[in-house]
């Protein structure tokens, strides 16, 4: 099974985090915390920089690792570096996903996350 290697941000505003709503792909719909892959001789952190400015047109900075999760889809392997993240500038405007929401602690089980993603919730949940 072939491994993919992507990193999320868990981008946090005012007590509120921020989730999208997949827009294209087998997982169209679900929702997941934005970012992408990891290009070869990329950093996870310089790979969510990269990935939120296109998909979001967003300037991020990436903070504090929150975990990583490795997590078997039916036809690949997802190994998920997950961050903190703060906006620095941009109104993070959507070009890929569906639809997008900021999230309260209480908000974070309100969505239907990937099963990946789905994972994070508690570990935020005890940070936020």
């Amino acid at each position: 099974m072939k491994t993919v290697k992507v990193a999320a941000a868990v981008i946090k505003d005012n007590k509120k985090i921020f989730a999208t709503q997949r827009g294209y792909g087998d997982f169209k719909d679900g929702w997941e915390f934005p970012g992408g892959k990891v290009e070869i001789g990329e950093t996870p952190e310089c790979a969510l920089v990269r990935e939120i400015q296109e998909e979001l047109d967003t300037k991020i900075s990436v903070g504090k690792k929150i975990d990583c999760v490795e997590y078997d889809y039916p036809t690949f392997h997802l190994s998920m570096e997950c961050f903190w993240a703060e906006i620095i500038s941009g109104d993070l405007i959507l070009k890929e996903h569906e639809a997008a929401r900021w999230l309260s602690k209480e908000e974070l089980n309100s969505v239907d996350w990937l099963p990946a993603d789905l994972e994070l919730i508690e570990k935020i949940k005890e940070k936020m």
